[in-house]
C-alpha cells in the first residue's frame, strides 16, 4: 500500500510540535478534573481515557478527579426523588448520600476505571475514605445546613504517590470522611484544586461543558494572570456556575501550582490538544 506522504508529514508535524511538551511534563503530575457533563457517550470518554494513558505512556503522572452530578440527578429522578440546590451546591440528605456514594465511588469511578483499562492502561478507582485520602468537614452553604455537604479539611497524598511510583493513575472520587467517619459529598473541583496544591502539580487541569471563559461578546478568553481573572469576576463577565471552577483554578495558582486551565472536556483529545500543542484550547490562568 503507497505512503500517503501529505498525512505521513502531518504525522511528523503534529509529533514534533508535542516533543518539546513531552519533555518539559516528563515526571511532572498533572491533576485531571474530568466532570459528570463531559461524559456524554462512549465515544468522550473512550477519547478521554487514551489521552490520559498516552500521558502516562510518555512519562507524565495523571491523577484524575471526577465529578457526577448529572448521573446522581438522573438516578435520583428514577427513585422519584427531586434534586435540590444551594448556591449550585447539592442538598444531600441520608438516602441522597447513598446515591452519591453508589454513583460516584462505584458506577461512574469504575465507568472510568474501565475506560482507562481498555486503552492499555492500569487504574486504580479510589475515594477519599480509601487510604484516608480526603478528611473533610461540614460545609454550611449561605449559612444553610444542606445535609452531608463537605469541604476538604486536609488530604494525605500517601495511596497517590504509592500508586504513582508503581506506575498506576489514580482515579478519585470526590467523597471525603469526616472525624466521626460520616460521608461527605464534596465538589469534584475543591477536591481537584486542593489536590493538586498537595501534590504539587505542573498543572491543574479542568474538563468541563464549555469551551473556557467567556468575556461579554462570547470569545474564549486565555493566557489570563490572577489579577485578570478578578477583575473579570469584579465586573460581573465570570458569574454564577463558572464561579466555583475559577475560584478553585485561582487556589490552585495561588499555592504554588504552575498553571490552571479550564478547557471543553467534549471535545475530542481535549487533553492531548490543551497539553502537547502550541495554541492549546481553553482559559489559561498563571500566577
Amino acid at each position: 500500500m503507497p505512503i500517503d506522504q501529505d498525512k505521513a508529514i502531518n504525522i511528523a508535524r503534529v509529533l514534533t510540535e508535542a516533543l518539546p511538551y513531552i519533555r518539559r511534563f516528563a515526571g511532572k503530575t498533572i491533576v485531571v478534573k474530568y466532570g459528570g457533563n463531559a461524559m456524554g457517550d462512549d465515544d468522550m470518554i473512550e477519547s478521554f481515557a487514551r489521552d490520559i494513558v498516552l500521558m502516562k505512556a510518555v512519562g507524565i503522572d495523571p491523577v484524575v478527579v471526577h465529578g457526577g452530578g448529572p448521573q446522581i440527578g438522573g438516578h435520583l429522578e428514577k427513585l422519584g426523588k427531586k434534586s435540590e440546590f444551594v448556591s449550585g451546591m447539592r442538598v444531600t440528605d441520608a438516602e441522597t448520600m447513598d446515591v452519591v456514594e453508589m454513583m460516584l465511588g462505584g458506577l461512574v469511578n469504575k465507568a472510568v476505571v474501565n475506560a482507562i483499562a481498555q486503552q492499555g492502561g492500569r487504574a486504580v478507582g479510589l475515594t477519599g475514605k480509601d487510604g484516608g485520602l480526603i478528611h473533610a468537614r461540614k460545609l454550611y452553604v449561605d449559612g444553610r445546613d444542606i445535609g452531608q455537604v463537605g469541604e476538604v479539611a486536609s488530604i494525605d497524598p500517601r495511596v497517590v504517590d504509592h500508586l504513582e511510583a508503581g506506575g498506576f493513575i489514580p482515579v478519585i472520587a470526590p467523597i471525603g470522611v469526616g472525624p466521626d467517619g460520616e460521608a461527605y459529598n464534596i465538589n469534584a473541583d475543591l477536591v481537584a484544586g486542593k489536590l493538586a496544591s498537595v501534590l504539587k502539580a505542573e498543572k491543574l487541569m479542568l474538563l468541563t461543558n464549555v469551551q473556557g471563559l467567556m468575556d461579554k461578546q462570547g470569545r474564549v478568553l486565555t493566557g489570563l494572570t490572577v489579577a485578570q481573572v478578578d477583575a473579570l469576576i469584579a465586573d460581573g463577565t465570570v458569574h454564577g456556575g463558572m464561579l466555583p471552577k475559577v475560584r478553585c483554578a485561582l487556589d490552585a495558582v495561588a499555592s504554588g501550582v504552575k498553571n490552571s486551565v479550564i478547557i471543553d472536556g467534549r471535545l475530542e483529545h481535549a487533553v492531548l490538544l490543551e497539553l502537547f500543542t502550541d495554541e492549546g484550547i481553553g482559559t489559561l490562568i498563571r500566577s
